[in-house]
């Protein structure tokens, strides 16, 4: 049993002649020690994974549309991802009823009939009394929380950037990548985050390599840790130190699933990253 877990979730669902990508997965426990890392493909295996590390309070944080209600166009928390975070090159990818890249719901109804809960508040995610599941996003994570020191803008560590020649692009990215390792590995963080707790983890502080699926993997599970850091951070700090994107009562807001669920993105903010009050 793991008191936060961590889901970088790969949104396509394969074909019959393709698996899915990757799904980083990450597993800490209350002082920010890795248990258990990895990976998994498809929705039926990271449900698996989920389940072996469930317990009575287990928060779970994943970087995927979980809750999907608009017809057409984009969520109101991923407007508002862009932005509370444009100023910082974060911008988060439209979904609706209509995308190909379903995985996140259907890991819901998955999680949700093994009794696992669905927050969109602090209030609830504090007084949680089985395991829950909310929706994260790794970017505004690492822009959100200002001791990691990216003031300006995102890191560059995943797509590679086009305006340059392929060769310094993967280079650049690679460097991107080492650097963030390095912060989340020397940054004293609160709450903590120790990589090197799990052989897999540690071995990210290894110089990063130009081999681009090499790089993937190793960025799909840097995501699921930071996923999973989310969820430390969130239960330590609540709202003081996070925002609840697209469940502002006195902003336009998705309707409800259902189940009765609001579509929200749960983020580390900055004071200059919240809405302004009045």
């Amino acid at each position: 049993m793991s008191a936060y877990l961590g889901v970088d979730l790969a949104w396509g669902l394969g074909t019959a002649t393709r698996r899915p990508n990757e799904t980083g997965l990450a597993a800490l426990d209350t002082d920010g020690r890795v248990l258990d890392a990895g990976w998994a493909r498809g929705v039926d295996e990271v449900t698996d994974w989920i389940a072996q590390h469930l317990g009575p309070r287990t928060l779970i944080g994943v970087d995927a549309s979980l809750v999907v209600t608009n017809p057409t166009g984009i969520r109101e928390a991923e407007r508002q991802v862009g932005q509370r975070y444009g100023r910082w090159k974060v911008a988060a990818n439209p979904t609706n009823l209509a995308s190909a890249a379903s995985a996140g719901a259907q890991l819901l109804d998955r999680l949700t009939a093994l009794g696992v809960g669905y927050v969109s508040d602090t209030a609830a995610m504090r007084e949680r009394r089985r395991p829950v599941v909310f929706e994260c996003y790794p970017y505004t994570t690492l822009v959100g929380v200002e001791e990691l020191g990216y003031d300006d803008e995102r890191p560059r560590y995943k797509r590679l950037d086009t305006s340059i020649p392929p060769a310094t692009a993967r280079a650049r990215r690679a460097v991107a990548f080492d650097d963030l390792v390095r912060r989340l590995r020397e940054t004293p963080l609160d709450p903590p985050l120790h990589l090197d707790a799990h052989p897999l983890t540690a071995a990210l502080r290894d110089p990063s390599v130009l081999h681009g699926p090499t790089h993937k993997h190793r960025e799909d599970l840097l995501d699921g840790v930071l996923c999973a850091w989310t969820a430390t951070f969130w239960d330590r700090h609540g709202d003081e130190r996070v925002q609840i994107l697209g469940g502002d009562p006195s902003l336009p807001s998705d309707p409800l699933d259902e189940a009765g669920r609001t579509p929200v993105v749960v983020t580390p903010a900055r004071g200059s990253q919240r809405r302004p009050r009045g």
